[in-house]
């Protein structure tokens, strides 16, 4: 035993988004075709939520590495800022011995922040914003968008 679909009892079952024909529209009421394109505004709606939704997750995560690396780097640059006035420091003090390893953990640290910086430049590159909802949104009808005041069509 089969369940029914939904819809399939009813003759004038049509799902959201499928095109109407031409009997359709002339047979229907101004009620009914003004049902459909709310229902079918509606769903565009929905739709283009959803996928902006899906968007910015997606390219909230590539920022959020981004960021993230960001922030790496300028945690580096401020151990070479540290370790490059205990060198100073150091090195004037005793003028040799200790301030010369103070400066070689400050020139690693540098190289660390280096390779951090880059990588987060990289993959801030990939940032590239909601590309597909603004493609989407572009074919809307201009019916729907709004017009300044006084601007007539």
């Amino acid at each position: 035993m089969t369940v029914p679909t939904q819809g399939s009892a009813d003759p004038g079952y049509r799902p959201a988004g499928a095109p109407h024909s031409a009997d359709e529209v002339r047979g229907s009421s101004l009620g009914d075709l003004m049902r459909s394109v709310t229902t079918d505004l509606s769903t565009l709606m929905r739709q283009e939520v959803e996928l902006a939704k899906a968007e910015i997750r997606q390219e909230g995560r590539k920022a959020g590495r981004a960021a993230g690396l960001y922030g790496g780097a300028g945690f580096g640059g401020y151990m070479v800022a540290l370790f490059l006035s205990i060198a100073l420091w150091a090195g004037l003090s005793n003028v040799m011995d200790a301030g010369w390893a103070g400066l070689v953990v400050a020139v690693i640290w540098a190289a660390i922040a280096a390779v951090l910086y880059s990588m987060a430049k990289k993959n801030a590159a990939h940032v590239r914003g909601l590309k597909q909802t603004n493609d989407s949104v572009q074919r809307i009808p201009d019916a729907l968008k709004p017009h300044p005041e006084g601007v007539t069509r």
